[in-house]
């Protein structure tokens, strides 16, 4: 299997999508009601606070970069003499 870097935007994104199915699921068994507009506020707060952890995962990674460059462009600059 190939690595890929983990995207835990994506991981949030699919935990509140995989709830809601929970909750329709359990209105078609017929286990609980589940009002149809209960569902919309649960999948826009899973997209934004996934936004939220992508954006915040993603300017972690920048800095992390940055500071690899940086610490690698600095050892090479400096002379022993």
């Amino acid at each position: 299997m190939l690595r890929h870097e983990f995207q835990p935007g994506r991981l949030v994104v699919g935990a509140f999508f995989t709830l809601a199915g929970v909750l329709y699921a359990g209105d078609a068994g017929g286990l609980w009601e589940t009002p149809w507009f209960a569902v919309v506020p649960l999948v826009v707060a899973g997209l934004c606070l996934a936004g939220a952890t992508g954006v915040v995962a993603r300017s972690l990674r920048r800095r992390r970069r940055a500071g690899r460059g940086a610490r690698a462009g600095a050892a090479g600059t400096d002379s022993p003499i």
